[in-house]
């Protein structure tokens, strides 16, 4: 409706939507979460943890609300059909931007549990966002190179602690627990640094996804494995609020959770770790060879639309 503005005030405004709706709804969702921090109890907990989720839904929500009026982006998306709002999901994506985050939420939103992220550690100094964060739960990740674990052995296997004890709270209600399995955002730098054997992807880190079926495999419903593309280009945050996000493909593809990787221990058993690795990496192949053919039916559609020109 708005998206006629200028750019700069069509990304000041939906800015201003953004920081509004924040400001709403976290200083409820921290009065709530202050009482179950002060009462501990897993009775109290069984009922506030609803609540917390009803007002992070309701934040989601609004958020779409903003996006619609100020956005025009044109949504291609398939297999959101059948999903259950009441069972539990292991939510796999691809990962470019933190547009990808508005556009994950905007889609599965009441469709599925709330999506529960895992974060670096250092974003819950994030002013008001690092707080809503921790009053939802979503774990906090410390993230150390090989270099720093040679000289610090006792930090090894901290983030698959954190991991452990998430998934012990995820598996109270149903949850959705988000995993990127590039474990930071795709750039052509990164990519080259890597060698990734992808063409548009970085190379996939298994363990969180393998911690979090280890822990609670049982409860998921199913694996979404979810494919993010944009035609336009790769936006940046500012570009998407300014509106230049004309159209945003997703494709979204339920997969049966693998019985026989469940159960096994991916940090002590190399051959159940081998064989998780191989399916990741063939789950890996198949999204980039998905996004290849995307590429190329945009292509396709650009130069017919072209030729009609």
């Amino acid at each position: 409706m708005l998206n006629f503005l200028p750019a700069p005030l069509l990304g000041a405004l939906a800015f201003a939507l953004l920081l509004l709706n924040i400001l709403f709804w976290v200083p409820l969702l921290l009065c709530f979460a202050a009482i179950k921090l002060v009462l501990p109890f897993k009775a109290v907990r069984m009922a506030i943890d609803p609540v917390l989720l009803f007002i992070a839904e309701g934040w989601i929500s609004c958020n779409s609300g903003w996006m619609a009026l100020t956005q025009r982006t044109t949504w291609d998306v398939q297999g959101l059909d059948g999903l259950d709002r009441d069972s539990w999901y292991m939510v796999s994506s691809n990962h470019q931007s933190w547009v990808d985050i508005f556009a994950l939420q905007h889609l599965l939103n009441r469709r599925i549990p709330l999506l529960k992220f895992f974060l670096k550690q250092q974003l819950i100094w994030v002013p008001i966002m690092g707080l809503a964060w921790w009053a939802l739960e979503f774990p906090f990740m410390r993230r150390h190179s090989e270099a720093y674990l040679k000289k610090h052995p006792e930090m090894r296997g901290k983030d698959q602690e954190t991991t452990r004890k998430a998934c012990e709270k995820f598996s109270l209600i149903p949850t959705s627990v988000m995993n990127f399995l590039e474990g930071t955002r795709f750039t052509a730098a990164k990519h080259a640094k890597q060698e990734s054997p992808y063409q548009y992807l970085l190379k996939p880190k298994a363990g969180g996804l393998a911690l979090a079926l280890q822990a609670m495999g049982d409860k998921f419903q199913s694996i979404l494995d979810v494919t993010i593309y944009y035609p336009a280009g790769v936006p940046t945050f500012w570009g998407f609020l300014c509106g230049k996000v004309p159209r945003m493909v997703v494709r979204v593809r339920a997969i049966p959770v693998p019985p026989e990787l469940l159960g096994g221990d991916y940090g002590q058993d190399p051959v159940f770790r081998a064989a998780f690795s191989a399916w990741v990496a063939e789950l890996w192949r198949a999204k980039d060879a998905q996004l290849a053919a995307l590429r190329q039916a945009n292509t396709s559609d650009i130069s017919s639309s072209s030729v009609r020109g």
